[in-house]
């Protein structure tokens, strides 16, 4: 044979490339598995709410049973405070929402006053009850609480803790206020302050806790343990655009609500200092949280835009936006009538104008009016939404409720300042809905409590396996 035959010659229009990489044999294998591309993760590291946010699904609850079964800390009492999520001060929200309607409906009577003072007891007892069981889920198993925090949706739902208590507060004001004196005024605003405090903490932290992820925390003890390959291949639940929910939205808005809230006590407070530094506050409180929830906005504008409508299961979400719209223009509404009262006693800003409070006035009453017609834009949204495919009953319902009811207050106090009854209508309209709304919410709630379908915690199944699937990956178990 020609040895020269023996040799090819690489040409550019060759149809066989001139040599071929050698393939990998069994013998040789790779001693550090593929790391997945950016954003990704191997098949069991992926969590039960990846691609459907909080809710799970039937599936979902049946893997986790079967999971958990042989766990001395998954039945009873036991597996109702280790699921017991921050998620279920939602609940707290939507009752105190609809107490809050019934007292102030435009077209009211006794009757009504009186349902008002019993959802007001029962939003009481339900928030002393789910704050008991907190302390003991994070008491009893205090790994839970740093799972939750870095938690990509759960974590969100601390926000709900703050505004289901700005609801309590708004009622004492209301209905103790009347009732006791200065001693319920003490009570809502040492209450407000508090729930104020933790309004901004989650405000300010939990939104930056997505622009960092525990990579950066962990590097360092990693780099110590000689574990360096981890860096490559561990997931840490990057916030992904199609993932999103308007559950961004939760932390935002606790601000917002404490600014209302803000407004509402100011108005009561017998000193015009105190009124003055409380409404201060509450502007701070308003100017923190709504522009920031804009900015959520439009991300989740974006997200519908390119990634279609959420999973059916987390579809209620879509009436978050509400939230901010609703309670952002009464709160605006309110502190610039409680500043048109409390600006020419403490004497502020009377050296450059007379008139100061009357303009914040206007200009708010204005701004909620905008802001009222961006809502009816989410509002339409989210009736379209869920009118397209049925979805399943589960805490997210309450997702309703809140939304739906600051908006109608919003609604009912841009009437008050109307010739025209419309608005005083349309608000009582949207009243009676979150007040039906919240019954069969309610009835739901309770029927799947009592069958012990709706205590499912996402956080837990991530803290279980973590350390299963760092070995399985890598050969050894990492501490």
């Amino acid at each position: 044979m020609d040895p020269s035959a023996a040799h090819t010659t690489c040409t550019s229009d060759a149809i066989t490339p001139c040599a071929q990489p050698p393939e990998p044999t069994e013998s040789e294998p790779s001693p550090i598995p593929p790391s997945p591309e950016e954003g990704q993760m191997f098949p069991e590291q992926r969590t039960l709410d990846d691609d459907r946010g909080l809710q799970p699904s039937e599936e979902d609850f049946r893997e986790q049973k079967l999971l958990e079964a042989n766990s001395k800390d998954n039945h009873g009492y036991r597996r109702i405070i280790r699921n017991f999520t921050p998620s279920w001060f939602s609940v707290n929200m939507g009752t105190g929402i609809v107490s809050i309607l019934l007292h102030n409906l435009p077209y009211n009577g006794v009757w009504l006053y009186w349902i008002s003072v019993v959802i007001f007891v029962l939003n009481v007892a339900l928030f002393i009850l789910f704050s008991f069981i907190s302390l003991l889920r994070y008491i009893l198993y205090p790994q839970i609480w740093t799972a939750m925090l870095k938690h990509p949706t759960q974590s969100l739902f601390l926000g709900t803790f703050p505004m289901g208590l700005a609801t309590i507060v708004n009622m004492v004001v209301f209905v103790c206020v009347p009732a006791w004196g200065p001693r319920a005024i003490t009570l809502a605003w040492a209450l407000w302050w508090i729930d104020a405090a933790i309004s901004v903490a989650t405000c300010f932290y939990l939104p930056f806790v997505m622009f960092v992820n525990d990579f950066l925390t962990l590097c360092p003890l990693l780099h110590k343990l000689g574990k360096t390959e981890f860096l490559h291949s561990m997931y840490f639940h990057d916030t992904k655009l199609k993932t999103m929910t308007a559950a961004w939205l939760l932390p935002v808005v606790s601000t917002i609500v404490a600014a209302a809230s803000g407004g509402i006590i100011a108005d009561v407070l017998p000193n015009p200092s105190h009124a003055l530094w409380t409404l201060t506050a509450s502007y701070i409180f308003w100017g923190t949280g709504v522009p920031l929830a804009m900015a959520i906005l439009v991300i989740y504008f974006q997200r519908l835009t390119v990634h279609s409508l959420p999973p059916r299961e987390v579809i209620v979400s879509v009436f978050l936006p509400l939230g901010p719209m609703g309670q952002g223009g009464f709160a605006i509404m309110q502190l610039g009538a409680v500043a048109m009262k409390v600006f020419p006693v403490t004497g502020t800003l009377s050296a450059r104008m007379t008139n100061a409070g009357e303009i914040l006035y206007v200009v708010g009453w204005m701004i909620a009016l905008i802001m009222w017609g961006f809502g009816l834009v989410w509002l339409f949204f989210a009736l379209a939404s869920i009118s397209r495919n049925k979805f399943p009953f589960n805490i997210g319902w309450w997702g309703f409720t809140f939304p739906l009811g600051v908006f109608a207050v919003s609604t009912t106090q841009i009437g008050k300042e109307m010739p025209s009854r419309f608005f005083d209508v349309l608000g009582t309209g949207f009243s009676v809905s979150v007040a039906l709304l919240w019954i069969v919410v309610a009835t739901g709630t309770l029927r799947k409590a009592l069958a012990g379908e709706i205590f499912f915690a996402p956080c837990l199944k991530d803290l279980e396996g973590k350390e299963e699937q760092w070995a399985k990956h890598y050969g050894e178990k990492f501490v």
